[in-house]
């Protein structure tokens, strides 16, 4: 029923910003929001999105909802991006939740954590699965409210100084990560280090740092960390489908009309879909590029991997039993994540290993 009527209003919305246009302008008001965004202007896939979005709003309203975009550190740093929705200094923000796990380890349900969801089954569970409901239920006592925004695909695991073929090569090992991610990571001997995008490079080049993770090929190009930091590790098991979400505040959404708000999730609906699309075009040629000019691709060993997974669950299992709010969407997020992977391993795994497997013949 609610998939429904959200078609019904976005119908309603997208005909009025094509053909009842100056009818809608005739009867609704003029509004202006502006948009903080985490994001540099030169991440311009994940930037862009949020671009995307304010165009499309004012597209899908006849030029009435018009939303001004300001990059991280114009109004606020990227890191506060939800503080300065919730406080309504602004009225919408884009960013990845698991920036606030600080304030709370349950933001991380509506981006990634260890071990999680794919992009697909992310997208999947926000919005068929429950994800939504349980969701905005806990983003309730922060006034916000919401939305797909957006996802990267399957992250990687980041670029090294040297390689790393088993659990005692983490040992000691200094590495720009945080959240959850960071949590695990130290129990297998990492000494996680939060540090800007922007810094990183200068970090690895120093020996500040050992490691670092980003996103992927296509962002992570634009650091050229590979030529101080070579080995470039797979997979991102910390993100396997980190979700990016627009945040709007509370009292502003219920001020909107209901025209404008069908237009807005309407436009966050389609730059989510945009964005994963431009990440699996750009990231291909991006790694190819990488390869080309020195880096060093590696896949983490099994090692590596089954000794993160322990940890992993052993940190989820341990903030479920003391946190209740986190408990609450870990136990049902936890059943769909086995239900999803049972299923993939019928017919979507099955049938990208063989392609991936004849491709190499």
């Amino acid at each position: 029923m609610q998939r429904r009527s959200f078609l019904k209003n976005t119908a309603v919305a997208a005909g009025a910003g094509t053909l009842a246009a100056p009818a809608l302008a005739q009867v609704q008001p003029t509004i202006n929001w502006r948009l903080a965004s985490s994001f540099p202007k030169t991440l311009d896939t994940i930037a862009g999105s949020a671009e995307n979005f304010v165009k499309r709003v004012a597209q899908l309203t006849g030029g009435k909802f018009l939303i001004r975009q300001f990059a991280a550190g114009e109004i606020v740093p990227g890191l506060q991006v939800m503080d300065a929705v919730q406080a309504g200094t602004v009225e919408i923000g884009h960013t990845p939740a698991y920036y606030y796990f600080g304030k709370d380890p349950t933001f991380a349900f509506d981006c990634a954590v260890p071990f999680g969801l794919t992009s697909r089954q992310q997208t999947a569970w926000f919005d068929q699965g429950g994800g939504r409901e349980l969701l905005r239920e806990f983003y309730k006592d922060y006034g916000i409210v919401n939305f797909m925004g957006g996802n990267t695909g399957t992250q990687m695991g980041g670029w090294y100084r040297k390689e790393i073929k088993s659990v005692a090569d983490l040992k000691g090992l200094k590495m720009r990560v945080a959240g959850f991610a960071g949590r695990v990571m130290e129990r297998m001997g990492v000494v996680p280090q939060q540090i800007p995008a922007g810094d990183v490079y200068a970090a690895l080049e120093k020996g500040t740092i050992d490691a670092a993770e980003w996103v992927g090929p296509y962002d992570d190009e634009k650091l050229g960390l590979a030529r101080v930091a070579p080995f470039y590790y797979s997979p991102g098991w910390w993100e396997a489908g980190p979700q990016l979400s627009f945040y709007v505040n509370q009292k502003e959404w219920d001020k909107l009309p209901k025209q404008y708000q069908a237009a807005l999730e309407a436009a966050s609906y389609e730059c989510h879909v945009v964005m994963q699309a431009e990440y699996d075009t750009k990231n291909p040629a991006a790694l190819a590029r990488l390869m080309k000019n020195g880096a060093k691709l590696r896949n983490f060993s099994k090692d590596v991997m089954d000794a993160a997974y322990k940890q992993s669950t052993a940190v989820m299992e341990e903030e479920a039993a003391k946190n209740a709010r986190f408990r609450k969407i870990y136990e049902p997020w936890k059943k769909f994540r086995h239900d999803q992977n049972q299923w993939a391993s019928v017919a979507e795994a099955t049938m990208q290993n063989y392609l991936i497997s004849a491709g190499r013949k």
